[in-house]
């Protein structure tokens, strides 16, 4: 905001074109949402070994909120795994961290 260059710019603009071509998309939750009481549902898995340049893992998550995916990632570890146990159990790890964070924001 202090110094501006046209990168920047070129950047708004940008976002604001995405943002201009993806107003019809969205979520979305039914009508009868508020009535019902719902859980936050999440779902994890991994790769061991995925990528055989470096043997990372990659591993992802989504969070259901009744039927709408409210939170997701798919990501390449920084550590390399050296079993499909130990992959399993980082996946979890992350995935237990973030519903940690979803609890936070919904209770």
């Amino acid at each position: 905001m202090g110094n501006p260059k046209l990168s920047h710019l070129c950047a708004t603009k940008r976002i604001m074109r995405y943002v201009k071509g993806t107003l019809d998309y969205g979520i979305l939750f039914s009508s009868n949402c508020a009535a019902k009481k719902y859980n936050a549902l999440g779902y994890s898995d991994s790769d061991w070994c995925g990528d055989k340049s470096d043997r990372k893992s990659t591993t992802g998550y989504v969070f259901f909120y009744g039927d709408a995916p409210i939170l997701w990632s798919s990501k390449k570890e920084q550590v390399i795994a050296l079993s499909s146990c130990e992959v399993e159990y980082i996946a979890a790890a992350m995935v237990v961290c973030q519903a940690q964070w979803l609890d936070n924001i919904f209770w």
